[in-house]
């Protein structure tokens, strides 16, 4: 297998086109096939080769079918991306956890969209985003690998670039990405421990609602109980979640069908005696980096209205 001795972005003068940097360690195979080792996909090969981008050898201009050899640079540089019609880039805060040439992490308030809607076309993440990279005039737009409800708070992970974003979506369909929240749940839960795997798939005559259904597409969340209180007359339970797959409203899904709806979250059967969103945040992201392999981790605390939920007891658990 041929592999990489050098991957990194570059930037020359005033082309800030994203490009990587390989090094052949091996004799005649074409250059189509090594940048297939890669991982970069053929719909990226053909955006490069029309929309703007170029794939050079030793500094030389080639096709696909190049035959390589031990010793070889191969250098492939993306075409700028502009961003959808419906994303208009804004100034705003970011709370960036991590950032470099490929990625961002960003912690997430709680009540922000990630990206436009019909109902919040504008203020989202994502605009605050492109927001960004328009400042920095980057050619790129902004590619969201996960995504958090509105009212859900904590860690999004963004990609800087298509083929950084395409990486990053077979670690999370191979379960490369390793994402946990913390919830704070209706009722007693009485195991300490335990894994939820139901199908999840929308709920007929409902376009936003999900259901655990048959039909549905597989899903696991795993559940660790944290601490359990008393407020105010109620049962509620702090419990860790590990994410295994991505379904939409997975966990408020869920623990719905566990018996225990997150507290606050009225669609699906939450009490709002006592925060005005489901009390649901991601509080660390796990994966693989897309070009250097090194394993990396980000978290963030517990937002302030989650903390004053319950009792101080609660509020000294991480």
């Amino acid at each position: 297998m041929t592999r990489s001795l050098i991957a990194m972005y570059k930037s020359d003068g005033l082309d800030l086109r994203f490009r990587l940097i390989f090094q052949v360690d091996e004799d005649g195979i074409l250059l189509r096939e090594f940048l297939h080792a890669k991982g970069i996909s053929k719909r990226t090969l053909t955006a490069t080769k029309y929309d703007g981008g170029d794939i050079s050898v030793n500094g030389i201009e080639r096709t696909v079918r190049h035959p390589l050899q031990s010793g070889d640079e191969v250098v492939i540089t993306f075409p700028p991306e502009a961003p959808s019609p419906g994303l208009v880039p804004e100034s705003g805060h970011l709370d960036i956890i991590h950032e470099d040439e490929t990625l961002m992490i960003v912690n997430k308030p709680a009540g922000q969209s990630t990206i436009p809607s019909r109902d919040h076309p504008t203020g989202t993440m994502a605009n605050i985003v492109a927001g960004k990279f328009a400042e920095e005039c980057l050619p790129t737009t902004v590619h969201v690998v996960t995504r958090l409800d509105r009212d859900t708070s904590g860690l999004i992970c963004i990609a800087k670039n298509r083929h950084i974003h395409h990486l990053l979506s077979e670690q999370m369909i191979n379960s490369g990405f390793n994402r946990q929240y913390v919830a704070i749940v209706e009722g007693n839960v009485q195991e300490d421990r335990f894994s939820i795997v139901q199908p999840i798939g929308r709920k007929a005559g409902s376009i936003i609602e999900r259901i655990v259904r048959e039909d549905g597409q597989f899903a696991r969340t795993d559940v660790e109980v944290l601490h359990r209180a008393v407020v105010e007359g109620r049962h509620l339970t702090k419990v860790a979640l590990t994410l295994h797959t991505g379904r939409t409203h997975q966990i408020r899904v869920h623990m719905k069908w566990a018996g225990y709806p997150l507290h606050g979250d009225d669609l699906y059967g939450g009490n709002q005696g006592l925060i005005g969103r489901q009390a649901l945040h991601c509080a660390m992201i796990g994966f693989s980096h897309p070009l250097t392999g090194e394993k990396i981790e980000f978290s963030c605390e517990v937002p302030l209205d989650m903390k004053h939920l319950t009792n101080n007891e609660i509020n000294q658990m991480k």
